[in-house]
């Protein structure tokens, strides 16, 4: 006798997302059970395509399937759709699901280093991302991006964005003359970052990531007041300074109750490729130990490395230029945290009961 659909989702039961704590079923991850003989064909949605646990979760339902009586061949297509937060305003940036701010308590730690190696990281799991350059007063976006030159285009009222890389970008950057400093007091700061937000055509992404000036400015509270926020990213360096001052950052957002969803420690221990040896660059806390003295998620670590600097400064990121490197590999697992964060933020704000139903094909064959 081949198992039959009732079967196969009840088994299903028993993969238990590791984040929600809640089966896959019951989340409406199964989209589709499809049945021919002793063959067994499903599709598992995830919430963002680039899930961390996506092979571990393919490989729970692969094991449990294939233990089910009369099932000779399994067949796991894992997909992904990003879903945003049920309680986002559909007015204000409808066709993004996630902005992501990424924030530092002080200048000069890799921030906007961060943000431009996480985008592009984020991108290369098929994820749709944007980058915000809301630095009003040191935009550096365009630069590392390769787009000093680039002079955005309007469409239907709507400023359209400069593309590199596969990513939508805007920045003040864009629109200032070469070599023109911004001096301007707090209302009118507040107001560009809005506009930069809501006047462009960002179309449909599934990342925004905003790229903040540092400190705990108008910028900051700006965009934390009038955006939609998923959550901020808090990046630091493993010295005592910068942790402190990452400090005062965590407690603004929070005060603002804006979600923090992780700490990034960049500029971290590296490998020195002659002797073998671990340097520490600095001999302060460690970025884990901030996370866990501030009761945020640890992303991880990006060691150091000059290429990084190297290749920001010639426009192009590091995970491109050297994408064998430890420091691409460190971009992408903290991308794949912060997309698996984001998530977790999204889903943890509805009911599960109130979950979208699987959809499922004609039944066994």
């Amino acid at each position: 006798m081949p198992a039959t659909q009732d079967q196969v989702l009840e088994s299903l039961k028993a993969v238990i997302d590791p984040d929600l704590h809640v089966d896959i079923v019951t989340l409406g991850f199964v989209k589709e059970v499809r049945i021919d003989g002793g063959r067994v064909g499903v599709t598992i949605e995830l919430t963002t395509p680039a899930c961390p646990v996506k092979d571990l979760l393919k490989a729970g339902a692969e094991g449990i399937i294939a233990a089910l009586e009369g099932v000779s061949e399994v067949e796991i297509e894992m997909t992904a759709r990003v879903r945003e937060r049920m309680d986002k305003p559909a007015d204000i940036l409808p066709g993004v699901s996630h902005i992501i701010a990424i924030a530092s308590g002080k200048g000069g730690v890799g921030k906007s280093t961060c943000t431009v190696n996480l985008a592009v990281a984020l991108s290369q799991t098929g994820a749709r991302v944007g980058i915000l350059d809301a630095d009003v007063y040191g935009p550096s976006i365009p630069l590392m991006m390769g787009a000093a030159d680039a002079h955005p285009k309007t469409a239907n009222d709507k400023i359209m964005p400069i593309e590199r890389y596969g990513l939508a970008m805007m920045s003040l950057g864009f629109l200032l003359e070469e070599g023109k400093a911004v001096l301007w007091r707090g209302p009118m700061v507040a107001g560009t970052v809005k506009q930069l937000l809501v006047d462009v055509d960002w179309g449909e992404l599934d990342y925004l990531l905003v790229d903040l000036p540092p400190g705990t400015g108008d910028a900051p509270m700006t965009l934390a007041q009038q955006a939609p926020l998923t959550g901020v990213v808090i990046v630091s360096t493993p010295h005592n300074v910068a942790s402190n001052i990452a400090g005062k950052s965590v407690a603004l957002f929070r005060r603002l109750n804006t979600p923090v969803i992780g700490v990034i420690e960049n500029m971290g221990p590296y490998i020195d490729e002659s002797t073998g040896a671990e340097v520490r660059l600095f001999a302060g806390a460690s970025g884990a130990e901030l996370a866990k003295t501030l009761g945020v998620p640890y992303l991880g670590s990006i060691p150091f490395d000059p290429v990084i600097s190297a290749s920001g400064d010639e426009g192009r990121p590091s995970v491109l230029v050297a994408p064998n490197r430890p420091q691409a590999k460190a971009f992408q697992e903290i991308a794949g945290k912060l997309a698996q964060q984001a998530s977790i933020v999204a889903m943890t704000r509805q009911d599960v009961t109130r979950l979208e139903k699987p959809v499922f094909s004609a039944p066994t064959a």
